[in-house]
């Protein structure tokens, strides 16, 4: 199945986790990948393993949260690619853990929201007049369950993702009949490096509350994520879609 034939993507975050199993599977369906990342090393590491797959790919090392950034590696994008079709923002970190909300140091919540909320903001802004001006586009954020619930002793990050909700409901709805979608996947606990680096009992407080009772997968989200960028998703805008083994049905 080749659905993103001659299709570009950008996706931030694309070094490892969550982002890398996205960018691998629309790269496997004929998309050519453009990564962002700000891990130079991790993202010359991703690169090769997608072009070793045969995956057309362009890395760029890339702080989503610096705005001249951004819109360089946007234009560099452009300029090699002619056009970009899918944007999936999974650029992510999850900041301190387990620690109760007055003791949450303000430093830490705003480097969570520079990343989580700031980052995205700036990335959908910089590839829509692009998308504008071919009417089309697929914009994918990567949630949480965490920012539908909220998750105890995660703050910052269950603030941010629930900022990551209201901004694709925002950007669905204004561009509704434009040709390009917006919107978001938010997983439970999936078993990646950032939850690898969490504390053990943060992973199973939030495992616990999942019906299905064992993690999410990478390949999982990337399907979900995969239909969500693609031509198929034409009627769904500003929408979550659950990717959370039963615990969040709404």
């Amino acid at each position: 199945m080749n659905r993103f034939e001659e299709q570009v993507a950008i996706v931030t975050g694309g070094a490892q986790g969550i982002g890398f199993g996205i960018a691998e599977r629309l790269g496997r369906e004929g998309a050519r990948i453009v990564l962002l990342d700000i891990n130079a090393k991790g993202l010359a590491g991703a690169e090769r393993a997608l072009a070793g797959q045969r995956i057309a790919v362009l890395a760029l090392p890339t702080d989503v949260t610096a705005e001249a950034q951004v819109h360089a590696a946007v234009a560099q994008a452009l300029d090699a690619c002619r056009r970009i079709d899918v944007l999936v923002t999974a650029a992510g970190i999850t900041g301190q853990t387990n620690v109760p909300a007055d003791q949450v140091d303000p430093a830490d919540f705003d480097r969570v929201m520079a990343l989580n909320v700031r980052g995205m903001f700036l990335c959908i802004r910089a590839v829509l007049p692009a998308m504008r001006k071919a009417n089309y586009g697929r914009i994918v954020n990567i949630a949480s369950v965490a920012g539908k619930e909220g998750n105890a002793g995660m703050l910052a990050y269950s603030t941010s993702k629930a900022a990551v909700i209201g901004m694709t409901k925002v950007v669905g709805k204004e561009l509704a009949g434009t040709g390009i979608v917006c919107n978001a996947v938010a997983p439970a606990v999936v078993r990646t490096a950032m939850v690898a680096a969490l504390p053990e009992a943060q992973v199973k407080y939030m495992t616990d509350k999942i019906p299905m009772k064992r993690t999410g997968e990478i390949a999982e989200i990337a399907a979900l994520a995969a239909f969500a960028a693609s031509r198929e998703c034409s009627f769904t805008t500003g929408f979550t879609f659950d990717a959370t083994g039963g615990r969040a049905t709404y």
